[in-house]
């Protein structure tokens, strides 16, 4: 416990580990500060952010602005008076003057190793572009877009079966430790802050749904990475007469074939024909099905070798 008065600003489960973590440790958490809540899922009922769930279990009071830029939202933390201000993943820019009002500033917790791999969605891009290892880091931050000095850095490898929501959770753990240690250098006043050199940048930005459209020309371990990187959300996808065909789970392989040509399809597996390789797919999900192990989804919907995957119509 440092004694500080902390708001924490976040949203999604990614957020949720370093609020615990705060709380676990008696930190002073005046405030926290999520989105408004919003429709989601297939009825589109209105739901809270889990940041905001975790913050009411704890009693803690919880601010919704729509925009935290407003001079009205501005004001309300700053009522606060913070000595600290903690975000991760909160989803909106902090303007400079939110970010000048606590004494110690806004400390961020960035899922990557900075420079690498600013923006909205590193986890996904650092899969995708088939990294070895990724981690988190801790910053001061400024007006940039993750541009602020580097804290606190802690690594881990990624395996190479892994996809986004495995890395997504070890990651918001890892988080979580790694801000704890950095609010205890900061309060015993051995923080070294470090900036970041701009040009080992690279940029991730927020995820599309047509991101995910498999391009069979390519080779089978980019196709692989970048289903991993994709699962589960938009998810790689693909068309089998004219229908939409998610990938969820693929392993690559030494079969030769015209790109997007289905190799073989079995209990096994669905093979199929890259720019290089092959890939297997063990778990996939037809437009309006569900999602299946290959075996299933084959006692369903039948693919013969020679077929072609990927076009629309």
């Amino acid at each position: 416990m440092t004694g500080m008065r902390i708001v924490f600003m976040g949203t999604p489960d990614f957020a949720c580990p370093t609020l615990a973590t705060l709380v676990d440790r008696g930190e002073q958490v005046v405030a926290v500060v999520t989105q408004p809540d919003r429709p989601k899922g297939r009825g589109q009922q209105t739901l809270p952010p889990p940041v905001k769930v975790l913050a009411e279990s704890h009693n803690i009071p919880v601010l919704q602005p729509v925009k935290v830029r407003l001079p009205e939202s501005i004001e309300e933390i700053k009522a606060l008076n913070p000595d600290l201000i903690v975000v991760v993943a909160f989803g909106q820019i902090l303007p400079k003057a939110l970010l000048d009002i606590p004494k110690h500033g806004c400390i961020n917790v960035h899922a990557s190793l900075l420079p690498r791999y600013r923006g909205a969605a590193p986890l996904n891009w650092c899969i995708i572009n088939g990294e070895a290892e990724t981690g988190v880091t801790t910053m001061m931050m400024d007006v940039g877009l993750d541009t602020g000095d580097m804290l606190l850095k802690a690594v881990t490898p990624i395996d190479p079966d892994e996809d986004t929501l495995s890395l997504h959770d070890r990651l918001s753990k890892l988080g979580a430790g790694l801000l704890a240690t950095t609010i205890d250098e900061l309060a015993a006043g051995r923080l070294v802050a470090e900036k970041q050199d701009d040009s080992l940048t690279c940029y991730a930005p927020m995820l599309k749904k047509e991101d995910g459209q498999i391009d069979w020309e390519k080779d089978a371990a980019s196709i692989k990475n970048l289903v991993r990187g994709m699962t589960p959300w938009p998810g790689a996808f693909t068309f089998v007469d004219g229908k939409l065909l998610k990938v969820y789970r693929v392993q690559t392989a030494a079969g030769s074939g015209k790109p997007g040509e289905v190799l073989s399809a079995n209990r096994a597996g669905i093979e199929i024909a890259c720019g290089s390789g092959s890939i297997v797919i063990s778990e996939l999900q037809l437009e309006g099905k569900k999602r299946l192990p290959a075996a299933d989804f084959l006692a369903g919907c039948r693919l013969e070798p020679g077929q072609i995957l990927g076009k629309k119509g």
